[in-house]
């Protein structure tokens, strides 16, 4: 027998096309497996037979499922047989799917195809080499030279079906029966029909949206349905979450949320789509596959010419139409517009929503679409549409208009209809929406010829673009906006209108770290503001130059500017400045003897802005009320505080705007501190959120942290796509930086934990204008641990660079911590427990390398220094890490009960946070009970001993040690074994401590 032709051929048992894995499908790969006798466990009784008809809309996973149907029977010893129906349209081979199952049975098992056609010889008549041209094909067996009824044709496969079932149980497969031609859904009524005595279960699959009204497959599918033994099986859309599972397992590199987010939502649930757009990721958010949209387009191919125009423009309104619109848009292009749109129905296009309109089926479809309409035809039906809304009667929405009416070339009405757009998404919390219909118009406006849109204020336009940039958290965005403005408009423009433009500049510049002089841009507009004493700018000026004075660290010079304002403010009922300013006045005020005092500031300041609407204002003061208590220590204060500030913003319609997207940062800080690093982690989570890149880099960043405590070392893959958010926010760099640090310091790479350091200090010093910030002695006091870490790994001549660069960073956070003395604010609880950890951390890499003649219940004294701190501060994970390092240094002083006191405290700890590095920390300092103590029981190390010793405290190894006293190296390791036991000393390096403590190495011994 022939081989199978090309055409015929099977496919492999996961198409090749299958990029993804099998997701969301637990559940129906289940059903469908048990429909077909295959359960888990396997079952001892016989296997049923069972018949489904597995349907489902193009795209969304039926080949892929079955596929796994395949693999599964083929596991269990079934023998597995697939046809496939094609798309040939006239031409279609009768059969064609039994002919391809049977062609591979002859194939794979010749001897068994050769019985079945002893016992049925009209099976022959199916095999692809009969059915080629004559020229390619077999001869005939002799005597089969007639033609068959199709009774006996049926019967003939019904029996080699039975034939093969009782050698073993049978899966058949068809695929795609939407394209069966006649014969073979005749074929398939009679299989579902009679049903078979053998184990033989049989599966066909079709597009459930190819089914239109008139499809031949409609009836026989709802006929096969209620067939005894027939079970229905709709394939669903995949859920949202089942969707981003697949883009995560597609895409080789972590993907943005709002690039997530956007395949999510025009994917709608379809496996395939959700494949083709992830191969498109990196094209744009918007990128339409060439095969995708070429499938999608297969659909409009398939309508009459007028069902097509309607369709087309349907597409240019976008996912949804009304009745009314449409036809005013195609009023006499069309006969009949109802009997188009039941086409398009039928056709599974266009589905009826909300009653009074239409919507596609498939977002895409609706994409592909509109892409290939013809430059000409897109105009015109955009110039239709501007039209239709403009006249009024068919609803629609002021965005809408702007959209079309740009498409259609008429820039004048897309200012003007951009601007309203934008003000009413201001009106209903969408910053986001509104920022982009501004921008739109600021372009128009800009490019338009004199005259034509001289009604429009571009100066307002630009404060109006800057402030819904800021409100959407895009405060970069508005600089640069208000910048280009203040360049562009340098010599005409009036002294009012540069007023507003240093407004915005300045609101934005003291949000970010833009690198802006924001107190120069204050200073310039006091300059411009009038004298008169009730002019209401006046007030709003002196209250943003009193907060630029205050990040410049001027308090004297923000006190005053504050109470300047707040007093002009009051008189003049501006209570967003009076809000504002008395925010600023709480801040610089800010004292530990005075907390409450500046806590209640705080409180009216937040109760005025809410009750006048002022969500900005509203939203610094809940932020710098959190932050105070933060400041303070007050970790659980502040954690709420953070919380209701961070769901003030998300209620507003702000949840990436300036203080209500920091409250969500350091609330996420704030639970880290407590040991609450599974609502850290929630905290952290963006999914089903869309926020800008920066917002999303600061609240991914936050959460490294956690990350890093639990040894996640995935992590690491996220700080390439941080690094140039870190170059212009602050907190990006920090949080990256404390992460990153403890991230590569924990898997024993100090070179990079190392270029973190120095990166992120490097970046800031310079970003700041100030290499001395307070974050640095935390970041010292990091990198300290990990030196300390390094010195028992390290040659005797390595250490002293690990030294000299302990002593650099050691150098570094008391300048700060000098610095912070000397400024009117005092050092908080949390920079002092990291000053104490840094002390801590240096001395103990001095005393691990014996550099220092530091004595050891000094250096006792120090870690338990830093246990006080973080426990006073409540830092619960800093805390265990500290009981960690203070239980190592007590082992090594033979204090045992302590030592096991504070391990103890440690584990319970790290095992609740779940944070696995100090794990192994605490394991490798070992067990301490049962050690010989301080209390020198053999004091006496033999004449080797002490040479072993010696070389120990050089950073030999065992074989270099036996090299070098001509021993071997098993004997060096007993003779090491008792040289710790006698030491009481966990390891080499303790013991070495341990021994110059007890002068067994002198200054002329290494």
């Amino acid at each position: 027998m022939s081989e199978v032709p090309e055409m015929m051929g099977d496919v492999p048992p996961v198409p090749a096309e299958i990029r993804g894995p099998l997701v969301g499908r637990a559940d129906e790969l289940d059903r469908l497996a048990g429909l077909v006798g295959l359960t888990d466990p396997p079952s001892d009784q016989p296997v049923p037979d069972g018949a489904v008809l597995l349907a489902g809309d193009a795209g969304v996973g039926k080949t892929r499922l079955l596929a796994e149907l395949r693999a599964r029977a083929d596991a269990a010893g079934y023998r597995v047989l697939v046809g496939h129906c094609l798309d040939f349209g006239d031409s279609a081979l009768p059969y064609l799917p039994f002919s391809e199952a049977f062609g591979r049975l002859a194939t794979d098992s010749p001897t068994l195809a050769r019985t079945l056609l002893d016992a049925g010889p009209g099976v022959a008549r199916l095999l692809p080499a009969r059915r080629t041209l004559p020229e390619h094909s077999d001869p005939a067996p002799d005597g089969d030279h007639g033609t068959i009824d199709r009774p006996d044709l049926f019967a003939s496969v019904h029996a080699a079906f039975e034939m093969l079932g009782r050698t073993a149980p049978l899966l058949l497969v068809v695929e795609d029966i939407h394209w069966a031609d006649r014969s073979t859904r005749e074929m398939l009524n009679f299989l579902f029909s009679r049903g078979f005595d053998s184990p033989v279960s049989l599966v066909a699959s079709y597009r459930s949206d190819d089914l239109h009204r008139r499809h031949p497959l409609r009836t026989a599918a709802a006929e096969w349905s209620r067939l005894p033994g027939v079970t229905r099986l709709e394939l669903s859309r995949l859920a949202d979450d089942d969707v981003r599972t697949l883009v995560g397992s597609l895409h080789p590199d972590p993907l943005p949320e709002r690039s997530v987010r956007g395949i999510v939502e025009r994917a709608e649930g379809n496996a395939f789509f959700t494949e083709e757009l992830v191969q498109a990721a990196d094209l744009g958010p918007d990128a339409m596959p060439d095969a995708l949209a070429d499938l999608l387009l297969v659909r409009l191919d398939q309508l009459d010419d007028e069902t097509r125009q309607v369709v087309r423009a349907a597409a240019v309104s976008g996912r949804r139409v009304t009745h009314e619109l449409l036809d005013r848009v195609l009023a006499g292009q069309v006969e009949t517009l109802d009997a188009a749109l039941r086409a398009a129905v039928e056709r599974n296009v266009l589905v009826p929503r909300g009653g009074d309109g239409y919507a596609f089926r498939h977002a895409l479809l609706a994409e592909a679409v509109y892409d290939d309409l013809l430059p000409g035809e897109r105009v015109r039906l955009h110039a239709s549409y501007a039209r239709a809304l403009q006249q009024g009667g068919v609803g629609g929405t002021a965005a809408e208009l702007a959209r079309h009416a740009r498409a259609a070339n008429d820039l004048t009405t897309a200012a003007r209809a951009s601007v309203a757009a934008g003000d009413e998404a201001m009106a209903v919390a969408g910053p986001d929406e509104a920022a982009r219909h501004y921008e739109l118009a600021l372009e128009l406006a800009t490019d338009s010829g004199p005259g034509l849109l001289d009604d429009i204020d571009i100066v307002e336009l630009t404060a109006r673009a800057c402030e819904a940039s800021i409100a959407s958290g895009q405060t970069y965005r508005a600089v640069a906006l208000a910048q280009d403005q203040l360049k562009a408009a340098s010599h005409d423009v009036t002294p009012h209108a540069r007023l507003r433009l240093l407004r915005v500049l300045a609101s934005a510049a003291v949000l970010a770290d833009t690198g802006i002089d924001a107190l120069a841009v204050t200073s310039e507009a006091l300059e411009l503001v009038t004298e008169h004493p009730d002019d209401p700018q006046r007030a709003h000026v002196m209250a943003l130059h009193a907060r630029a004075s205050s990040e410049a660290r001027r308090p004297e010079d923000a006190m005053h500017w504050a109470e300047e304002a707040l007093e002009l403010a009051s008189r003049l009922g501006l209570v967003d400045v009076a809000a504002d300013a008395r925010t600023t006045l709480a801040r610089v005020r800010e004292r530990p003897d005075e907390l409450s005092t500046s806590v209640a500031l705080l409180e009216q300041t937040v109760a005025e802005a809410a009750a006048a609407g002022e969500i900005g204002v509203e939203l610094r003061g809940r932020f710098n009320l959190a932050t105070m208590r933060y400041e303070n220590g007050l970790i659980e204060e502040a954690r709420d505080s953070y919380k209701a500030a961070t769901k003030r913003a998300r209620a507003s319609g702000r949840p990436w705007a300036p203080f209500g997207l920091e409250s969500r940062v350091l609330g996420i800080q704030a639970a880290y501190v407590l040991g609450d690093w599974d609502s850290a982690t929630r905290g952290a989570d963006l999914t089903r959120e869309s926020p800008p890149e920066l917002a999303e880099a600061m609240v991914v960043s936050s959460g490294l942290v956690v990350r890093a405590g639990r040894g996640d070392a995935t992590a690491l893959d996220v700080l390439p796509s941080l690094r140039p958010h870190a170059e212009k926010e602050g907190m990006v760099a920090l949080f990256a930086g404390f992460a990153a640090i403890d991230l590569y310091g924990d898997r024993g790479d100090l070179t990079a934990a190392t270029a973190a350091y120095d990166q992120v200090v490097g970046s800031l010093g310079e970003m700041w204008a100030n290499p001395d910030f307070q974050a640095r002695i935390r970041m010292a006091a990091l990198l300290l641990g990990h030196l300390a870490a390094a010195v028992p790994r390290s040659p005797s001549q390595d250490q002293g660079a690990l030294v000299a660069r302990a002593d650099e960073l050691w150098e570094s956070a008391q300048r700060v911590a000098a610095t912070r003395q000397k400024s009117p604010w005092s050092e908080g609880p949390e920079g002092l427990a990291w000053l104490a950890r840094a002390a801590a951390e240096h001395a103990r890499v001095r005393w691990l390398v014996g550099s220092a003649p530091t004595d050891l219940d000094e250096l006792v004294a120090l870690w338990r220094s830093a246990v006080e701190a973080f426990e006073s501060f409540g830092h619960v994970f800093e805390t265990a890490r500290s009981q960690a390092r203070l239980a190592a240094v007590l082992r090594a002083g033979g204090r045992t009960a302590d030592s096991d006191e504070a391990t103890a405290l440690a584990v319970t700890t790290a095992r609740r946070l779940g944070a696995e590095p100090l794990l192994r920390e605490l394991r490798a300092g070992g067990e301490p009970a049962g050690r010989p103590t301080d209390s020198r029981r053999d004091e006496s190390l033999t004449a080797r001993e002490q040479e072993v010793l010696a070389l120990v405290a050089q950073g030999r190894s065992n074989r270099e040690i036996a090299g070098q006293l001509f021993i071997s190296a098993k004997t060096v390791s007993v003779h090491v074994s008792n040289m710790l036991a006698k030491l009481g000393a966990g390891g080499r390096t303790e013991a070495v401590a341990v021994a110059r403590r007890r002068g067994y190495l002198t200054d002329d011994r290494p």
